[in-house]
């Protein structure tokens, strides 16, 4: 890890602006693994180092990441699990962040899935309150007929409640298969599957597309990358825009 100056690091903490942190150290209430720093021009590893101002340890801001996965089937939307299956980050690569996926996608389920350490914004967009919209590819089984349509747009009854207004648009339909798009902004268990079986139909293959702003697109399955500033700036404004209303 390289190292950088200490009041540096300690600003980055939010301990005080950094001419603040310099007069802090040269005051003698700074400590660095339990030594007492006076010079300014000391360099310190903010990962390994223990530093103390007034005898209360600082702890580093932890930088927001953002990162999109294309996750393939055969995998738990979890960080760890303890029957020691195979989770989304062992997809992750060289991520040292530690990450969290946003909402779940099924074991055998696949597509788009954004993985942050950024809380705040992950509760948002999983909160139906904030009504971001996730899309889906959806291969189901059998003929998918004009009263399902209709019965999945308005709202299907759940054992957990009625669903709310989905956006469905048959794109492929024949007698033994049906390809649709479905978008919801609810986060219910297995949502889509079971609103599926409710009305006759099994879920041969799930492939979620887009969450709200965000889009899969070309991202090939098993590859992540991070979100650019642009696409996080579009995911705020998103989840912002309900609060305003």
């Amino acid at each position: 890890m390289k190292k950088e100056r200490l009041q540096k690091v300690m600003a980055h903490a939010g301990v005080a602006s950094r001419r603040v942190c310099e007069q802090m150290i040269i005051n003698g209430k700074v400590m660095v693994n339990g030594k007492l720093i006076t010079k300014l021009g000391t360099k310190v590893d903010p990962q390994n180092d223990v530093i103390k101002v007034n005898g209360k340890i600082v702890r580093r801001k932890e930088e927001k990441v953002y990162y999109i996965l294309n996750k393939p089937r055969g995998y738990l939307s979890s960080v760890s699990d303890d029957r020691g299956r195979k989770t989304v980050i062992d997809l992750m690569g060289s991520v040292t962040e530690r990450i969290y996926p946003v909402g779940r996608l099924d074991y055998d389920s696949e597509g788009l899935l954004i993985l942050t350490n950024d809380g705040y914004l992950a509760n948002k967009i999983m909160h139906p309150r904030y009504q971001i919209r996730k899309l889906y590819l959806v291969e189901v089984n059998g003929f998918f007929h004009q009263n399902a349509l209709e019965k999945m747009r308005s709202g299907v009854k759940l054992e957990d409640g009625i669903t709310s207004e989905a956006y469905v648009e048959v794109l492929q339909s024949a007698p033994t298969k049906s390809l649709i798009k479905i978008g919801i902004h609810e986060g219910r268990n297995r949502q889509i599957k079971r609103m599926c079986q409710a009305l006759g139909f099994n879920v041969k293959r799930l492939v979620r597309t887009q969450i709200g702003p965000i889009k899969l697109g070309s991202l090939p399955k098993g590859s992540y990358r991070h979100l650019t500033i642009e696409e996080v700036g579009k995911l705020k404004q998103a989840v912002n825009r309900v609060g305003k209303k």
